[in-house]
């Protein structure tokens, strides 16, 4: 069961049995099942492992992480809380979260996730599996690009798009024998879209993310999920994925969301999102995952160990 605030309740609250009686129409989300609902919301006292998608959710407009954030999931983790980005992005992660502030990293969408520096998810996409949609992007005028190992595979000058992007080859894509990690296209038209999914493999899929002011059509390996692998990184530590608390805003963090124990989107996610969360906190502006945290998390794990320390003192 999954319950959205949308103007008529709180961001960063659970919808209440008032609010369903009270806010009417003002509340999109759906109220299925009330007592299972209340469980859910439960679970907010056992979270173990915190995983949070970066562009849109953690990081500001501007591509940084305030110091108020990064105080708080510094206080998750000493707090003995696991702190993981998921994000689409490959190497650039690096640049705008380092990994020193975070336990587990996932990337490309999913298709890897490190526990620290150790591998323990990877779902690559086999070249021979993608030569044939490649060549024929590349012939139809489609701009694509194979990225893996934080080099970009491509038919375009790629520093056009990205300036930040300097580790690109320009490539033949019939005779390219590298697997990639991520497949991806900048501002795709429908017309390209409906191409690109015609030709994909039942072993793949595509999905259509926002990257600033332009659109980014993504395809990659079918079990190269964040919600996959998020839980392969939580059973690295032997956390149950119900003891996850995971925050997105784009379509590319739906399963995650909803697979996850708890699931929190930003004011400014897609619709798509918030159907599918259990709470709304503040936007990427503000500092919504990190006040969500300080209210629901932070405080009542540190609260919670003053007990018990007067207790044993």
């Amino acid at each position: 069961m999954r319950a959205i605030w949308a103007g008529g309740c709180f961001p960063g609250r659970a919808i209440s049995r008032q609010c369903i009686l009270s806010c009417g129409s003002r509340c999109f989300g759906i109220h299925e099942d009330y007592q299972e609902r209340i469980k859910r919301v439960g679970r907010v006292k056992q979270i173990k492992m915190i995983v949070t998608d970066l562009d849109g959710t953690l990081l500001r407009t501007d591509k940084t992480i305030s110091d108020y954030t990064n105080a708080v999931l510094g206080r998750c983790r000493r707090a003995g809380i696991k702190v993981a980005y998921a994000t689409g992005r490959g190497g650039s992660a690096e640049q705008v979260a380092p990994s020193g502030f975070f336990d587990g990293r996932i990337s490309m969408n999913g298709a890897i996730a490190k526990a620290s520096d150790r591998i323990v998810y990877n779902r690559p996409i086999p070249y021979l599996a993608v030569r044939l949609l490649l060549s024929a992007c590349d012939e139809r005028g489609i701009r694509i690009v194979s990225e893996n190992s934080d080099i970009h595979y491509s038919n375009f000058v790629v520093s056009d798009v990205w300036e930040h992007i300097s580790n690109y080859v320009i490539v033949d894509f019939l005779r390219h024998n590298v697997d990639a990690e991520k497949i991806y296209t900048p501002s795709p038209t429908p017309d390209d879209i409906l191409f690109i999914k015609r030709m994909l493999p039942d072993s793949l899929y595509f999905v259509l993310t926002a990257d600033g002011n332009r659109s980014l059509g993504q395809v990659m390996h079918k079990d190269a999920t964040k919600a996959k692998a998020a839980v392969a990184l939580a059973h690295s530590w032997d956390i149950d994925k119900s003891d996850i608390v995971a925050f997105g805003d784009d379509y590319n963090d739906v399963d995650m969301i909803k697979e996850c124990g708890i699931g929190v989107v930003v004011a400014n996610a897609v619709d798509e999102c918030k159907i599918v969360a259990d709470f709304i906190c503040g936007d990427c502006d503000n500092d919504g995952v990190a006040k969500w945290l300080d209210e629901n998390i932070v405080w009542n794990t540190e609260l919670r160990s003053e007990v018990e320390c007067r207790i044993w003192n």
